[in-house]
C-alpha cells in the first residue's frame, strides 16, 4: 500500500470502521451454511489478498446455537511481506502461532508470539498481524461472532 491509498484509508481507520477486501459482500445468516459437528480439512492453501500471504480454509458458517458464525482458517505470512490492514470487526478472533514469530497490534499495543502463544483480539478492537522475524509465520485463526 503506498501513501495515496493509506491516506485514503485514513479516515475511515480513524473512524473504526471495518474494512474489507473488494468485492466482499455482506454476510447474512441465511446465507451461510450451518455447521455441524465433525472433522473439517482445510482447504488447498492460495494465495491471500497481499503478496506474501498465503491462506487455508477449514470451516466458515453459523452455529446451531443462534445468530453466531465461526471461521477457522490458516494462513502464512512470508518474511518482508506488509501486514495486513489496520480493521475492526463485529466478531472475535483468536490467533495461534503454529511456528515462527508474529506481531500482533491491538488498538496500538504490539505484543509478540511465538509458536504456542494464543491471541486475542476481542470485537471492535482495531487490530492486524504482521511477520516480524526472517522465517515465515504460520497460525491460525478462529473467528466467532454475528455475520458481518
Amino acid at each position: 500500500m503506498d501513501r495515496r491509498e493509506f491516506a485514503a484509508l485514513l479516515p475511515a481507520l480513524l473512524a473504526g470502521s471495518a474494512l474489507a477486501p473488494e468485492g466482499v459482500e455482506a454476510q447474512t445468516a441465511a446465507s451461510l451454511p450451518t455447521i455441524e459437528s465433525g472433522v473439517y480439512k482445510p482447504t488447498p492453501a492460495k494465495a491471500g489478498s497481499m503478496a506474501g500471504h498465503s491462506s487455508s480454509r477449514y470451516l466458515m458458517g453459523m452455529l446451531k446455537a443462534g445468530n453466531i458464525r465461526l471461521e477457522m482458517h490458516e494462513s502464512t505470512i512470508e518474511p518482508g511481506a506488509e501486514h495486513e490492514a489496520v480493521g475492526t470487526h463485529l466478531h472475535s478472533e483468536i490467533w495461534l502461532v503454529r511456528e515462527g514469530t508474529a506481531e500482533l497490534t491491538t488498538n496500538g499495543v504490539a505484543r509478540t508470539m511465538v509458536a504456542g502463544d494464543v491471541g486475542i483480539c476481542c470485537a471492535g478492537d482495531k487490530h492486524f498481524i504482521a511477520n516480524t522475524s526472517d522465517k515465515p509465520v504460520t497460525y491460525f485463526v478462529v473467528t466467532v461472532g454475528p455475520p458481518e
